[in-house]
Protein backbone atom coordinates (compact mmCIF):
# COMPACT_ATOMS: atom_id res chain seq x y z
CA UNK A 1 0.00 0.00 0.00
CA UNK A 2 1.58 3.28 -0.98
CA UNK A 3 0.78 6.70 1.19
CA UNK A 4 1.22 10.23 -0.02
CA UNK A 5 1.97 12.92 2.75
CA UNK A 6 2.12 16.58 1.67
CA UNK A 7 4.89 18.15 3.95
CA UNK A 8 7.79 16.24 5.05
CA UNK A 9 7.75 18.99 8.48
CA UNK A 10 7.30 18.34 12.38
CA UNK A 11 4.33 16.59 11.94
CA UNK A 12 4.80 14.80 8.64
CA UNK A 13 7.53 12.57 9.46
CA UNK A 14 7.20 13.45 13.57
CA UNK A 15 3.93 11.59 12.91
CA UNK A 16 2.36 10.42 9.70
CA UNK A 17 5.17 8.91 8.96
CA UNK A 18 5.37 6.88 12.12
CA UNK A 19 1.56 6.01 11.07
CA UNK A 20 1.99 5.06 8.09
CA UNK A 21 5.48 2.75 8.29
CA UNK A 22 3.78 1.22 11.38
CA UNK A 23 0.73 -0.07 9.39
CA UNK A 24 3.02 -1.35 6.38
CA UNK A 25 2.47 1.33 4.12
CA UNK A 26 5.26 2.64 1.72
CA UNK A 27 5.25 6.89 2.15
CA UNK A 28 6.31 9.19 -0.46
CA UNK A 29 7.00 13.05 1.20
CA UNK A 30 5.95 15.90 -0.84
CA UNK A 31 8.64 18.51 0.33
CA UNK A 32 9.74 21.87 -0.65
CA UNK A 33 13.03 21.65 1.48
CA UNK A 34 15.67 20.15 -1.12
CA UNK A 35 17.95 18.54 1.37
CA UNK A 36 14.96 17.19 3.40
CA UNK A 37 14.18 15.39 -0.09
CA UNK A 38 17.49 14.35 -0.83
CA UNK A 39 18.12 12.85 2.48
CA UNK A 40 15.10 10.59 2.56
CA UNK A 41 16.12 9.33 -0.72
CA UNK A 42 18.98 8.84 0.24
CA UNK A 43 18.25 6.33 3.22
CA UNK A 44 14.91 5.41 2.91
CA UNK A 45 14.05 5.59 6.86
CA UNK A 46 14.82 7.77 10.20
CA UNK A 47 14.51 7.73 13.60
CA UNK A 48 12.06 9.14 15.62
CA UNK A 49 12.99 10.65 19.12
CA UNK A 50 10.38 10.15 22.13
CA UNK A 51 10.67 12.93 24.59
CA UNK A 52 9.86 11.92 27.51
CA UNK A 53 11.22 11.27 30.74
CA UNK A 54 11.61 7.77 29.76
CA UNK A 55 13.11 8.16 26.39
CA UNK A 56 12.72 6.38 23.07
CA UNK A 57 13.13 5.81 19.46
CA UNK A 58 11.15 4.79 16.94
CA UNK A 59 12.22 3.61 13.40
CA UNK A 60 10.32 4.86 10.33
CA UNK A 61 10.43 2.44 7.35
CA UNK A 62 9.58 2.38 3.83
CA UNK A 63 9.96 6.46 3.26
CA UNK A 64 10.99 7.96 -0.27
CA UNK A 65 10.14 11.92 -1.52
CA UNK A 66 9.80 14.15 -4.20
CA UNK A 67 10.53 17.57 -4.50
CA UNK A 68 7.34 19.89 -4.03
CA UNK A 69 7.92 21.84 -6.96
CA UNK A 70 7.94 19.03 -9.61
CA UNK A 71 3.89 19.00 -10.31
CA UNK A 72 4.08 16.21 -12.94
CA UNK A 73 6.24 13.81 -10.82
CA UNK A 74 3.79 14.93 -7.27
CA UNK A 75 0.76 13.97 -9.72
CA UNK A 76 1.80 10.43 -10.65
CA UNK A 77 2.36 9.94 -6.99
CA UNK A 78 -1.32 10.88 -6.31
CA UNK A 79 -2.80 9.22 -9.00
CA UNK A 80 -1.45 6.01 -7.72
CA UNK A 81 -1.95 6.18 -4.07
CA UNK A 82 -3.83 4.25 -1.68
CA UNK A 83 -4.03 7.32 1.12
CA UNK A 84 -2.89 10.97 0.93
CA UNK A 85 -2.42 12.89 3.40
CA UNK A 86 -1.03 17.11 4.16
CA UNK A 87 0.60 18.79 6.80
CA UNK A 88 1.69 22.09 5.42
CA UNK A 89 0.51 24.46 7.33
CA UNK A 90 -3.16 26.26 6.56
CA UNK A 91 -1.71 28.92 4.61
CA UNK A 92 -0.03 26.28 2.56
CA UNK A 93 -3.55 24.45 1.61
CA UNK A 94 -3.74 26.33 -1.69
CA UNK A 95 -0.40 25.92 -2.99
CA UNK A 96 -0.79 22.22 -2.94
CA UNK A 97 -4.12 22.02 -4.64
CA UNK A 98 -2.70 22.06 -7.86
CA UNK A 99 -0.58 19.04 -7.91
CA UNK A 100 -3.26 17.41 -5.88
CA UNK A 101 -6.37 18.31 -8.50
CA UNK A 102 -3.49 17.16 -11.43
CA UNK A 103 -2.40 13.73 -10.24
CA UNK A 104 -6.97 13.58 -9.32
CA UNK A 105 -7.55 14.29 -13.34
CA UNK A 106 -4.94 11.47 -14.18
CA UNK A 107 -6.58 9.07 -11.41
CA UNK A 108 -9.84 9.53 -12.95
CA UNK A 109 -8.89 9.33 -16.82
CA UNK A 110 -7.47 5.80 -15.97
CA UNK A 111 -10.75 4.81 -14.01
CA UNK A 112 -8.84 4.55 -10.51
CA UNK A 113 -10.82 4.25 -7.53
CA UNK A 114 -11.87 6.47 -4.30
CA UNK A 115 -9.19 8.80 -2.94
CA UNK A 116 -9.05 9.58 0.59
CA UNK A 117 -6.79 12.41 1.46
CA UNK A 118 -6.52 13.33 5.45
CA UNK A 119 -6.24 16.71 5.77
CA UNK A 120 -4.10 17.37 9.30
CA UNK A 121 -4.58 21.54 9.69
CA UNK A 122 -5.60 23.64 12.44
CA UNK A 123 -8.63 25.21 10.78
CA UNK A 124 -11.80 23.71 11.40
CA UNK A 125 -13.88 22.78 7.89
CA UNK A 126 -10.77 22.35 6.53
CA UNK A 127 -11.55 19.54 4.43
CA UNK A 128 -14.20 21.70 2.84
CA UNK A 129 -11.52 24.29 2.38
CA UNK A 130 -8.65 21.81 0.57
CA UNK A 131 -11.70 20.73 -1.33
CA UNK A 132 -12.84 23.80 -2.85
CA UNK A 133 -9.18 24.88 -3.84
CA UNK A 134 -8.86 21.54 -6.01
CA UNK A 135 -11.97 22.14 -7.41
CA UNK A 136 -10.76 25.26 -8.82
CA UNK A 137 -7.80 23.21 -10.63
CA UNK A 138 -9.90 20.95 -12.16
CA UNK A 139 -11.46 20.95 -15.36
CA UNK A 140 -15.41 20.81 -15.29
CA UNK A 141 -15.73 17.57 -16.07
CA UNK A 142 -14.36 15.89 -13.17
CA UNK A 143 -15.97 18.11 -10.36
CA UNK A 144 -18.65 15.12 -10.11
CA UNK A 145 -16.30 12.36 -9.47
CA UNK A 146 -14.41 15.03 -6.98
CA UNK A 147 -17.14 15.02 -5.00
CA UNK A 148 -18.04 10.96 -5.25
CA UNK A 149 -14.72 9.05 -5.35
CA UNK A 150 -12.45 12.15 -3.28
CA UNK A 151 -12.69 12.15 0.25
CA UNK A 152 -11.21 15.28 2.59
CA UNK A 153 -11.28 13.82 5.66
CA UNK A 154 -10.08 16.56 8.46
CA UNK A 155 -8.09 15.16 11.31
CA UNK A 156 -7.18 16.44 14.74
CA UNK A 157 -3.46 16.36 15.31
CA UNK A 158 -3.04 16.25 19.25
CA UNK A 159 0.32 15.35 19.06
CA UNK A 160 3.16 17.78 19.97
CA UNK A 161 6.43 18.74 17.93
CA UNK A 162 8.70 20.88 19.55
CA UNK A 163 11.24 22.92 16.46
CA UNK A 164 13.82 21.27 15.71
CA UNK A 165 17.12 22.84 16.87
CA UNK A 166 19.38 24.31 14.23
CA UNK A 167 22.38 22.49 15.51
CA UNK A 168 20.01 19.37 14.88
CA UNK A 169 19.11 20.62 11.61
CA UNK A 170 22.72 20.54 10.33
CA UNK A 171 23.62 17.87 12.01
CA UNK A 172 20.95 16.15 10.31
CA UNK A 173 18.09 17.51 8.12
CA UNK A 174 15.75 14.16 9.26
CA UNK A 175 16.19 14.36 13.44
CA UNK A 176 12.51 14.63 14.76
CA UNK A 177 11.67 14.28 18.49
CA UNK A 178 8.17 14.22 19.68
CA UNK A 179 6.28 13.38 22.91
CA UNK A 180 4.69 9.69 23.24
CA UNK A 181 1.19 10.59 22.50
CA UNK A 182 0.19 9.08 19.29
CA UNK A 183 -3.68 9.08 18.22
CA UNK A 184 -5.20 10.24 15.25
CA UNK A 185 -8.95 11.18 15.52
CA UNK A 186 -10.40 11.82 12.05
CA UNK A 187 -13.97 12.43 10.57
CA UNK A 188 -15.40 8.75 10.03
CA UNK A 189 -18.45 10.42 7.63
CA UNK A 190 -15.40 12.45 5.58
CA UNK A 191 -14.38 8.70 3.87
CA UNK A 192 -14.90 8.06 0.07
CA UNK A 193 -13.36 4.65 0.35
CA UNK A 194 -13.53 2.05 3.01
CA UNK A 195 -11.28 3.53 6.03
CA UNK A 196 -7.43 2.55 5.87
CA UNK A 197 -6.03 0.17 8.02
CA UNK A 198 -3.74 2.45 9.84
CA UNK A 199 -2.68 2.11 13.21
CA UNK A 200 -3.45 4.91 16.00
CA UNK A 201 -6.23 5.62 13.61
CA UNK A 202 -9.47 6.70 15.42
CA UNK A 203 -11.91 7.50 13.04
CA UNK A 204 -14.95 9.37 14.87
CA UNK A 205 -18.89 10.33 14.30
CA UNK A 206 -19.76 12.87 14.68
CA UNK A 207 -16.66 14.87 14.18
CA UNK A 208 -17.50 18.23 15.16
CA UNK A 209 -17.33 18.26 18.49
CA UNK A 210 -13.39 16.40 18.31
CA UNK A 211 -12.57 19.67 16.05
CA UNK A 212 -13.75 22.29 18.56
CA UNK A 213 -12.54 20.26 21.71
CA UNK A 214 -8.84 20.21 19.94
CA UNK A 215 -9.36 23.88 18.91
CA UNK A 216 -10.88 25.60 22.07
CA UNK A 217 -9.47 23.37 24.59
CA UNK A 218 -5.85 22.07 23.31
CA UNK A 219 -5.22 24.92 21.28
CA UNK A 220 -6.41 27.49 23.13
CA UNK A 221 -4.64 26.70 26.86
CA UNK A 222 -1.85 25.97 24.66
CA UNK A 223 -1.53 29.07 23.41
CA UNK A 224 -2.53 30.87 26.60
CA UNK A 225 0.42 29.04 28.27
CA UNK A 226 2.84 30.39 25.61
CA UNK A 227 1.71 34.09 25.64
CA UNK A 228 1.40 34.35 29.30
CA UNK A 229 5.19 32.54 29.00
CA UNK A 230 5.92 34.83 26.88
CA UNK A 231 5.26 38.03 28.67
CA UNK A 232 6.90 36.60 32.22
CA UNK A 233 10.19 36.07 30.25
CA UNK A 234 10.10 31.87 29.42
CA UNK A 235 12.11 30.82 26.52
CA UNK A 236 9.99 26.96 26.77
CA UNK A 237 6.58 26.40 27.90
CA UNK A 238 7.55 23.91 30.21
CA UNK A 239 8.47 26.91 32.08
CA UNK A 240 5.71 28.96 31.98
CA UNK A 241 3.73 25.61 33.40
CA UNK A 242 5.61 26.17 36.54
CA UNK A 243 5.09 29.64 37.27
CA UNK A 244 1.69 28.92 39.40
CA UNK A 245 0.27 32.06 38.06
CA UNK A 246 0.50 31.08 33.87
CA UNK A 247 -0.32 27.72 35.20
CA UNK A 248 -3.66 28.59 37.00
CA UNK A 249 -4.99 31.16 34.21
CA UNK A 250 -4.47 28.70 31.48
CA UNK A 251 -6.08 25.26 33.78
CA UNK A 252 -9.01 27.61 34.38
CA UNK A 253 -9.31 29.25 31.03
CA UNK A 254 -9.23 25.66 29.21
CA UNK A 255 -11.79 24.49 32.59
CA UNK A 256 -14.65 27.21 31.66
CA UNK A 257 -13.97 26.03 27.47
CA UNK A 258 -14.43 22.53 28.73
CA UNK A 259 -17.58 23.25 30.48
CA UNK A 260 -19.01 25.84 27.24
CA UNK A 261 -18.26 22.75 24.95
CA UNK A 262 -19.91 20.25 27.22
CA UNK A 263 -23.02 21.85 26.75
CA UNK A 264 -22.73 22.71 23.68
CA UNK A 265 -22.40 19.29 22.56
CA UNK A 266 -23.33 17.10 25.78
CA UNK A 267 -20.29 16.03 26.06
CA UNK A 268 -19.46 14.37 29.31
CA UNK A 269 -17.94 17.23 31.73
CA UNK A 270 -16.06 14.61 33.76
CA UNK A 271 -14.24 13.08 30.17
CA UNK A 272 -13.27 16.93 29.54
CA UNK A 273 -11.54 17.52 32.80
CA UNK A 274 -9.58 14.72 32.40
CA UNK A 275 -8.70 15.77 29.22
CA UNK A 276 -7.73 19.01 30.49
CA UNK A 277 -5.63 17.39 33.52
CA UNK A 278 -3.58 15.23 30.93
CA UNK A 279 -3.20 18.58 28.37
CA UNK A 280 -1.78 20.39 31.16
CA UNK A 281 0.72 17.54 32.37
CA UNK A 282 1.83 17.18 28.32
CA UNK A 283 2.58 21.31 28.39
CA UNK A 284 4.98 20.35 30.90
CA UNK A 285 7.14 18.05 29.32
CA UNK A 286 10.56 19.16 30.16
CA UNK A 287 12.11 16.84 27.83
CA UNK A 288 10.13 18.01 24.81
CA UNK A 289 11.44 21.47 24.97
CA UNK A 290 8.53 23.06 23.08
CA UNK A 291 9.65 26.60 22.71
CA UNK A 292 7.41 29.53 23.64
CA UNK A 293 7.99 31.16 20.20
CA UNK A 294 6.94 28.24 17.81
CA UNK A 295 3.74 27.84 20.03
CA UNK A 296 2.51 31.71 20.17
CA UNK A 297 3.88 32.22 16.38
CA UNK A 298 1.48 33.64 13.92
CA UNK A 299 -0.78 35.85 16.81
CA UNK A 300 -3.06 37.26 14.07
CA UNK A 301 -4.20 33.73 12.58
CA UNK A 302 -4.72 32.67 16.52
CA UNK A 303 -6.83 35.48 17.25
CA UNK A 304 -9.16 35.17 13.95
CA UNK A 305 -12.95 35.31 14.48
CA UNK A 306 -13.17 31.42 14.58
CA UNK A 307 -9.65 30.52 15.83
CA UNK A 308 -9.03 29.82 19.07
CA UNK A 309 -9.27 32.61 21.66
CA UNK A 310 -12.52 34.38 19.81
CA UNK A 311 -14.58 30.97 19.00
CA UNK A 312 -13.95 29.99 22.26
CA UNK A 313 -15.40 32.94 23.86
CA UNK A 314 -17.91 33.03 21.78
CA UNK A 315 -18.66 29.31 22.40
CA UNK A 316 -18.28 30.42 26.17
CA UNK A 317 -20.74 33.56 26.29
CA UNK A 318 -23.07 31.46 23.89
CA UNK A 319 -23.32 28.85 26.84
CA UNK A 320 -23.74 31.07 29.91
CA UNK A 321 -19.79 30.46 30.77
CA UNK A 322 -18.18 34.01 31.45
CA UNK A 323 -15.47 34.36 29.23
CA UNK A 324 -12.97 36.57 31.71
CA UNK A 325 -10.30 34.10 32.29
CA UNK A 326 -10.56 32.37 28.75
CA UNK A 327 -9.96 36.40 27.63
CA UNK A 328 -6.64 37.17 29.63
CA UNK A 329 -5.07 34.88 27.01
CA UNK A 330 -6.41 37.21 23.60
CA UNK A 331 -5.30 39.67 25.84
CA UNK A 332 -1.70 38.79 25.96
CA UNK A 333 -1.64 37.58 22.44
CA UNK A 334 -2.22 40.97 21.85
CA UNK A 335 1.24 41.82 23.52
CA UNK A 336 3.32 39.19 21.52
CA UNK A 337 5.96 41.24 20.19
CA UNK A 338 9.20 39.50 19.36
CA UNK A 339 11.02 40.75 16.18
CA UNK A 340 11.81 37.39 14.66
CA UNK A 341 8.03 36.86 14.31
CA UNK A 342 6.43 38.80 11.06
CA UNK A 343 2.64 38.35 12.35
CA UNK A 344 3.31 39.88 15.48
CA UNK A 345 4.90 43.10 14.03
CA UNK A 346 2.18 43.22 11.84
CA UNK A 347 -0.01 42.81 14.62
CA UNK A 348 2.02 45.49 17.08
CA UNK A 349 1.51 47.92 13.47
CA UNK A 350 -2.11 47.27 13.39
CA UNK A 351 -2.68 48.44 16.84
CA UNK A 352 -0.63 51.40 17.00
CA UNK A 353 -2.44 53.02 13.63
CA UNK A 354 -5.89 51.89 14.71
CA UNK A 355 -6.00 51.19 17.90
CA UNK A 356 -6.44 47.82 20.22
CA UNK A 357 -10.02 48.56 20.69
CA UNK A 358 -10.78 48.91 16.50
CA UNK A 359 -8.16 45.85 15.89
CA UNK A 360 -9.86 43.21 18.98
CA UNK A 361 -13.15 44.25 17.43
CA UNK A 362 -12.03 43.59 13.51
CA UNK A 363 -10.98 40.07 15.07
CA UNK A 364 -14.00 39.52 16.99
CA UNK A 365 -16.56 40.00 15.10
CA UNK A 366 -18.82 40.37 17.56
CA UNK A 367 -19.17 43.14 20.24
CA UNK A 368 -19.73 40.81 23.05
CA UNK A 369 -16.59 38.66 22.75
CA UNK A 370 -14.53 41.82 21.43
CA UNK A 371 -15.90 43.58 25.39
CA UNK A 372 -14.99 40.48 26.90
CA UNK A 373 -11.20 40.86 25.30
CA UNK A 374 -11.07 44.58 25.78
CA UNK A 375 -12.05 43.87 29.82
CA UNK A 376 -8.78 41.47 30.19
CA UNK A 377 -6.76 44.04 28.48
CA UNK A 378 -8.10 46.98 29.88
CA UNK A 379 -9.43 45.70 33.91
CA UNK A 380 -11.37 47.92 35.91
Amino acid sequence: MNAVHFGAGNIGRGFLGQLYSESGFSTTFVEAVPSVVDALNARGTYVIEIAEEKPGRVLVERVSAVIASDLDEVARAVSTADIASTAVGVNALPKIADALAKGLEIRFGQGGGPLDVIVCENLIHAGTFLREHVRSHLPPQWHGALDEKVGFVEASIGRMVPTVPVSKREQDPLWIAVEAYCELPVDAEAFRGPIPPIKHLKPIQPFEAYVERKLFIHNMGHATAAYLGYLAGYEFVWEAMEDPSVRNVTAMAMSDSALALSRRHGLDRGDLNGHVLDLLRRFGNKALGDQILRVAADPIRKLGTNDRFMGAIRMCLENEVAPLILAKGAAAALKFDPESDPSALKLQQMIQQRGIATVVREFAADEAVASAVLQAVTPN
